[in-house]
């Protein structure tokens, strides 16, 4: 048995259906979820190192070139013939793991999030539908037959209608679009977000990058855990991937559980998150109560 309380982060690697049920009742304040968009894709991050000898010559930034050498490649299959199949019953986990006062970030896709929407009304019903967040970005392909999809779904669930915590007061503020609108005081002190959030991706050359695929950026996390949870509440992540809401939980003085069934999360977890104060686990040794 794993005594949380003298730990800052447990790391658990295994399947989460597995191991939620291990988790007891309404222990978590706030759970994010990233779960696979369901795009039909494989979905992949290459790392790549630059290579003096090679051949093969790629653009670099401003007109530069190099050569380069494939390091490392991970990926997964995102394809699931049932995905309300799959994503319900670890739904109903969360909602059960949740505090009274907790909050649920689901994050999704255009492709799937209308019927994403649907479940989680019935889950947790509507009366605890708290927001549909849209992160915004501009990046990456430019599609030529339609309007380019560059926008994601966070839904926000809470536990109890009009019982949940926020802080609005621990979020970094933003600046205004139209300065002059407003008082030099306002402008000064900045506004706050709304439900929409313009934040770019993690770069390919970013500090955040851990070579991991559709890794989150830590500014998007940063929002979340600011306005629904407190220092030394347990945050939870059942499809960690890259860790990025440890990282973020761990950098505001949150504690933390992370779960995913893939060695490579883990370590990226590990060179990510380190060791001091935090544990590492397999599915069958996963963490009692927080």
């Amino acid at each position: 048995m794993i005594d949380l309380r003298a730990d800052r982060g447990v790391v658990v690697l295994g399947d989460n259906t597995q191991v939620l049920p291990q988790l007891p009742d309404e222990s978590f304040q706030l759970i994010y979820i990233d779960p696979p968009f369901n795009t039909g894709i494989i979905q992949q991050r290459r790392t790549l190192r630059k290579n003096p000898d090679g051949t093969e010559a790629r653009a670099g930034f401003r007109g530069t070139s190099y050569t380069a050498q494939e390091t490392r490649r991970v990926g997964y299959v995102d394809a699931y013939d049932d995905y309300l199949g799959f994503i319900a019953p670890k739904l109903e986990e969360a909602r059960r793991l949740l505090k009274p006062s907790g909050t649920l970030y689901f994050h999704i896709d255009y492709r799937e999030a209308h019927y994403c929407k649907v479940l989680l009304d019935d889950i947790f019903g509507r009366e605890n539908f708290l927001n549909e967040v849209i992160w915004a970005y501009d990046y990456g392909g430019r599609a030529k037959d339609r309007w380019p999809a560059k926008h994601e779904t966070i839904l926000v669930y809470t536990k109890t209608p009009k019982g949940h915590y926020f802080n609005q007061d621990a979020v970094d503020r933003i600046p205004y679009m139209a300065p002059e609108l407003v008082s030099a005081q306002k402008a000064a002190r900045g506004k706050l977000p709304t439900d929409v959030w313009w934040h770019t991706i993690v770069t390919t050359n970013g500090r955040e990058k851990t070579g991991y695929p559709h890794q989150k950026p830590e500014g998007i996390l940063r929002r979340i855990v600011q306005a629904s949870s407190a220092p030394d509440d347990w945050v939870l992540d059942f499809f960690a991937g890259s860790g990025t809401a440890g990282a973020v939980a761990a950098q505001l003085g949150r504690r933390f559980i992370m779960v995913d069934h893939s060695p490579e999360a883990l370590d990226t977890m590990r060179r990510r998150l380190g060791t001091d104060g935090i544990r590492y686990v397999e599915a069958d040794g996963a963490p009692p109560a927080p």
